[in-house]
């Protein structure tokens, strides 16, 4: 059997094999230590990973934190919530150990290309008696899968079946296939009125100067102000993220990362974190000051950006992330499902958390997962 290694940084683990394990993703080795030296307040990090002699064979990023039993929920019932919260600050709130990451756009499962799937499987059991483990020998009952991705979910729910985990819909992630020549031949895959709508929204942006940065020192404050105002209108919040996260990731990527920076005149209305490389744009953050977006349609020009910067650099596919799946949809994107997993080890606890799971899942909240909910079913 295969050696658990279970490390709280992720310099201790080599980064050309964890690397090794990850062909081709951009939220590489780099990108989790730049996250992990960002310092984000609410969140421990976990890396586990199963060796044979000095190599690597399967690895996977976790992460502890105190987690909200209404975090998904929106709408009336989480003004209520709220409210239960402010007077009882622990009575929703579990300790979690999860596999995945707060900013990561799925959970990172890897596996040396040597690992056949029979071998996935049981690897995967393996690491997931290592987090029970661990969590045990920390105190904590609450055990969680963060965002594990369809394309993965042979592997995943054979494992998970089999170590008693239940399984809810996660947010999935928007995709846009850009197999064009040019904007004109995107545009032509799009709906009249789709074109229509996007070609008079683009007009009123013409008067915004786009600036592509890879440091931000002299207009940290700006990107983070901006930040918060975007974050403090979302009705999912999981993670608040510090300046260095930002700083981190374009420092620790290099030419991989890149920040758009909108400005009206002399003010920064906007800004839009990104990964890349030859195959994929993955839009991380996207802030903006809500006064300016009807005035310049700042999301639909922030999203022209990006698919003008994928065209001209020869990027096959955009991916756009998570929430806000009407105008995504609109705009070409497809959905890859994302999942949930979870377990409590006490048993009693487990079978009520199976009850709460049902009534906080997340396409109960949001209309616009409602396509996907029916392409799922």
């Amino acid at each position: 059997m295969a050696e658990l290694t279970v490390t709280r940084s992720i310099a201790e683990l080599p980064r050309d094999q964890w690397d090794r394990c990850f062909p081709g993703e951009l939220e590489s080795w780099d990108y989790y230590r730049a996250v992990e030296m960002a310092d984000l307040a609410e969140f421990e990090w976990r890396y586990f990973a199963l060796q044979e002699g000095q190599d690597l064979i399967a690895v996977v990023p976790a992460f502890i934190t105190d987690y909200r039993l209404d975090t998904t929920m929106q709408g009336p019932w989480k003004r209520v919530t709220e409210q239960i919260n402010r007077r009882f600050p622990r009575l929703l709130a579990l300790r979690l150990l999860s596999l995945g990451s707060p900013v990561g756009e799925i959970c990172h499962l890897g596996f040396a290309p040597s690992v056949n799937e029979t071998d996935k499987v049981v690897l995967l059991r393996q690491l997931l008696a290592g987090l029970d483990h661990h969590a045990a020998d920390l105190g904590i009952g609450l055990l969680g899968i963060k965002d594990a991705a369809e394309r993965d979910g042979g592997v995943w729910q054979a494992a998970t079946r089999a170590e008693g985990y239940q399984r809810l819909p996660g947010l999935p992630t928007a995709h846009l296939p850009l197999p064009y020549a040019s904007e004109a031949d995107y545009f032509a895959s799009l709906s009249a009125g789709t074109r229509k709508d996007l070609r008079r929204k683009l007009k009123a942006a013409a008067a915004i100067r786009i600036e592509r940065r890879h440091d931000l020192s002299d207009v940290r404050d700006q990107v983070m102000a901006l930040y918060a105002e975007t974050l403090d209108r979302s009705q999912l919040q999981f993670e608040r993220l510090p300046a260095g996260y930002f700083e981190g990731v374009l420092r620790q990527l290099g030419d991989r990362a890149s920040c758009f920076l909108y400005w009206a005149g002399d003010q920064l209305v906007a800004f839009n974190l990104v990964l890349h490389d030859r195959d994929r744009l993955i839009d991380k953050f996207l802030g903006m000051h809500y006064p300016a977006v009807p005035t310049y349609n700042l999301y639909f020009l922030s999203w022209m950006t990006n698919v003008r910067f994928c065209l001209a650099n020869g990027i096959a596919n955009y991916q756009s992330g998570q929430a806000g799946y009407g105008p995504k949809r609109r705009l070409g994107s497809a959905l890859a499902p994302n999942w949930l997993y979870f377990r409590h080890r006490h048993p009693v606890l487990n079978r009520v958390l199976a009850v709460v799971g049902q009534l906080v899942r997340l396409d109960r909240f949001d209309d616009e997962l409602a396509p996907s909910r029916r392409e799922a079913a």
